[in-house]
């Protein structure tokens, strides 16, 4: 496994998308690869903190919303 797959595994991981092959793969990665196993953790405690913080995206109709008065202006 490439580091770039790890990544991308590692990502599905925190959003719950990841297979159980994929999991057991990126463990044995992580292992071996520092560099990626400090990525892991790193991308843990970012969704640890989104998660605390209770972020939320603007509902798409107030996006529409603020296109249309940015569009105005310009």
């Amino acid at each position: 496994m490439t580091c770039e797959e790890a990544a991308i595994i590692c990502n599905k991981e925190q959003y719950k998308e990841a297979t159980f092959t994929e999991k057991f793969k990126l463990i044995v990665h992580l292992f071996f690869c520092k560099t990626c196993s400090k990525f892991s953790k790193k991308n843990s405690e970012l969704t640890s903190l989104c998660k605390k913080a209770h972020l939320h995206a603007l509902p798409e109709k107030d996006k529409v919303k603020m296109k249309k008065e940015i569009e105005e202006k310009i």
